[in-house]
């Protein structure tokens, strides 16, 4: 996780820290376990990567890092929370119609924009570290309902039952109350029902001794809350705590014990080759800076300063006077250096290198446009994204269970502790994901025109293609709006729609077909009129 937030951070000074070797991480002990249990990656291979490497001796550090990784983690939230997923309430859970609309009502609110961007923020870090956990929390003081905590995948020591979350221990440090190397932390043991806190103060990398919540002024607060023994009920028979993986299952950390639920970064065996298009960009940036034009001049062309002091040349003097000198048939030489700017080889290998990192990533080059902007359909554009949107789906298979674990823990918070009215808690819940890629409006209607031409399409139908968001009764009203603006278009006093909008009389349209058709039809017409005008009464 240390290497996958290097990247994602894109700090140069902790990716050099990461690759420094393995002894970089041997001086911790449970990363010392840890290579002693995956012996694959004791090795010396970090020592290979381009991050790994010193500079050489007199040579200033001038590595650049290209922030792909960070580039990754964005687009993958984006692609995955860019909308809001509905949420919707199973109607045969619920006792009634009316507490399954409040609590549908209820559960939008939970995704309003705060929760929105928090769902986004935890999606965008577990693409980058490989998992986050949302914890439901609640003060009424702040807010009057509850809502999401993001927690980083470190600072979560779990506890994994038949590969799901049983326990977690959540801890984080605290300021020090003075200099002396004390550190303290805070420790939060989530069982289902309870909660455990403990004060502990140590130093980096001993836990220490427990103290008493009160010896801290940021744990003051808790004292109310917890019993003797420091703990805390919740009310609830749930962990507080949702894990949420990025994808499954992990290739690096394959017979490590306790990490299978853990999930997969999408820098996971991406990083050799994200390595290697910074070593390109920082060739490249070499070549420009050793690319300026230089000058070599004799010893005899500089001006002399005086004895022991050098000498200086004054580029900007325009007449001189010819040395008298041996070289070079008695001519003054000025050498010109300027080394060649590769620019079309460094392009190419980065280009190569950054399709490969996208594509081992799992995502196509069209969603960091590297196809352009040109205006396509959505049928082009899905087809150039087809990597990414199956990517997208992949990972909502693990966001989908996660939100409505998170969402169901914070209704029955919300009913325990806010007092919420009309949430049933024990509604199951589905989420549906809108389309990454919208139709083409323009594409749409040509097929709708097309069905109503042949007859294979109803105005429900029509109304269901042209807007999927709507629910039936959003259709059946638009439908019902259709028909009365087409009633409503009927010009007042039209004979042939007299007895309640049914269409015109095909007989007026062939009357005046028939006036044009030629003089045969145009005689017998006058012949009609001639002799039986009662006739033509009749037909009026």
């Amino acid at each position: 996780m240390d290497m996958w937030r290097a990247w994602y951070a894109g700090d140069p000074n902790h990716l050099a820290a990461v690759y420094g070797g393995v002894a970089a991480y041997t001086r911790n002990s449970v990363a010392r376990e840890f290579f002693q249990v995956d012996q694959r990656r004791a090795t010396n291979s970090e020592l290979r990567m381009f991050w790994g490497q010193d500079p050489s001796p007199g040579q200033q550090a001038a590595k650049l890092h290209v922030p792909i990784a960070s580039d990754i983690a964005e687009t993958s939230a984006n692609l995955l929370w860019a909308d809001v997923p509905q949420v919707t309430v199973d109607l045969d859970s619920v006792t009634d119609k009316g507490t399954a609309k409040s609590t549908q009502a209820q559960i939008g609110r939970y995704l309003d924009d705060r929760g929105h961007a928090k769902m986004r923020e935890a999606a965008e870090l577990a693409a980058g570290l490989s998992n986050v956990y949302l914890r439901v929390v609640w003060d009424k003081t702040l807010r009057p309902r509850p809502w999401t905590d993001v927690l980083q995948p470190e600072s979560v020591v779990p506890t994994w039952r038949w590969g799901a979350l049983a326990e977690a221990i959540v801890w984080r440090e605290l300021a020090p109350l003075q200099d002396g190397g004390e550190v303290w932390r805070l420790l939060e043991h989530h069982t289902p029902g309870t909660i455990e806190y403990g004060l502990y103060k140590g130093r980096v990398g001993v836990l220490g001794e427990l103290m008493g919540l009160a010896d801290h002024p940021d744990t003051e607060y808790l004292v109310k809350r917890v019993n003797a023994k420091g703990q805390q009920a919740t009310g609830i028979d749930r962990l507080l705590i949702t894990h949420l993986p990025n994808v499954l299952p992990n290739r690096v950390w394959d017979g490590v014990p306790g990490t299978a639920p853990l999930g997969r970064s999408d820098y996971s065996g991406v990083e050799p080759v994200m390595d290697a298009l910074d070593e390109t960009w920082t060739s490249w940036m070499r070549d420009l800076r050793l690319g300026k034009a230089q000058i070599l001049l004799p010893q005899s062309m500089l001006d002399s300063d005086g004895p022991g002091t050098g000498g200086t040349y004054d580029l900007d003097r325009e007449v001189r006077v010819s040395l008298n000198m041996l070289d070079e048939g008695g001519k003054d030489t000025i050498t010109q250096v300027q080394f060649k700017i590769r620019v079309e080889e460094h392009e190419l290998t980065a280009k190569a290198l950054r399709r490969q990192i996208l594509s081992s990533a799992g995502y196509s080059a069209q969603s960091f446009g590297e196809e352009g902007t040109v205006a396509q359909t959505a049928t082009e554009v899905a087809a150039r994204k087809e990597e990414s949107l199956t990517t997208r789906g992949t990972k909502i298979l693990y966001q989908r269970p996660a939100l409505l674990e998170h969402l169901t823990v914070m209704m029955m918070v919300d009913v325990r502790h806010c007092g919420a009215k009309g949430v049933d808690p024990a509604a199951e819940l589905t989420a549906s994901w809108p389309q990454a890629v919208q139709p083409d409006p323009e594409a749409t209607a040509r097929t709708l025109q097309f069905l109503d031409s042949a007859g294979a399409i109803s105005t429900y139908m029509k109304v269901k293609m042209r807007s999927p968001e709507l629910d039936d009764t959003e259709v059946w009203a638009e439908v019902q709006r259709i028909r009365e603006d087409k009633q409503s278009a009927i010009p007042a006093g039209d004979p042939f729609n007299a007895g309640g909008g049914e269409e015109p009389d095909d007989e007026d349209d062939a009357d005046s077909d028939g006036t044009e058709a030629g003089s045969d039809e145009g005689q017998d017409e006058t012949e009609e009129e001639e002799g039986g005008g009662s006739r033509g009464l009749a037909a009026a």
